[in-house]
């Protein structure tokens, strides 16, 4: 990109974080006086881990990138408890090419809003009586993928 007096004119970065929140948080503790009162309360919990991603427009080269984690935490059936989080970014582009756009959204900005939402549901799950729940890192080149394989070629064509 040039001026009018010939200079380069600055370029915009690629990606430009305007801002990250809760959008929805929950934590579920449903029978503390069963869990933390039974005999079997050193047994390892059964933890399941669902990570989503979503990006939606919002305006001219700006989106929302929402992170959705849910971890469902087990001991032989009996519930232990069950936390959610929806953790968003607000974030623009900058002059990048149109196949650059998906990954930039699906993969690095989940990647910066990570570390913030592993942090909440940490302390959510030590709040709730619990040893917090360290999530590991997450490979989200490896979730973009995944999700593109499963996609119908209607929604193929439409992105």
């Amino acid at each position: 990109m040039t001026k009018a007096n010939g200079q380069a004119a600055p370029s915009l970065p690629p990606l430009s974080i305007h801002g990250q929140y809760v959008k929805d948080f929950s934590f579920e503790n449903p029978n503390p006086l069963e869990v933390f009162g039974s005999d079997n309360h050193n047994k390892q919990p059964q933890i399941a881990i669902d990570i989503q991603v979503n990006a939606e427009p919002v305006g001219d080269k700006a989106f929302e990138v929402v992170l959705h984690i849910r971890a469902d935490a087990k001991r032989e059936q009996q519930q232990l408890f069950l936390t959610e989080i929806s953790y968003a970014g607000l974030v623009s582009l900058g002059d990048v090419a149109q196949e650059d756009i998906g990954p930039l959204l699906m993969i690095h900005c989940p990647a910066l809003l990570f570390p913030f939402a592993r942090h909440l549901i940490a302390d959510a799950t030590r709040n709730g009586g619990f040893p917090p729940l360290m999530l590991d890192p997450v490979d989200f080149a490896r979730l973009y993928q995944d999700q593109k394989k499963e996609a119908s070629p209607q929604q193929k064509a439409s992105a």
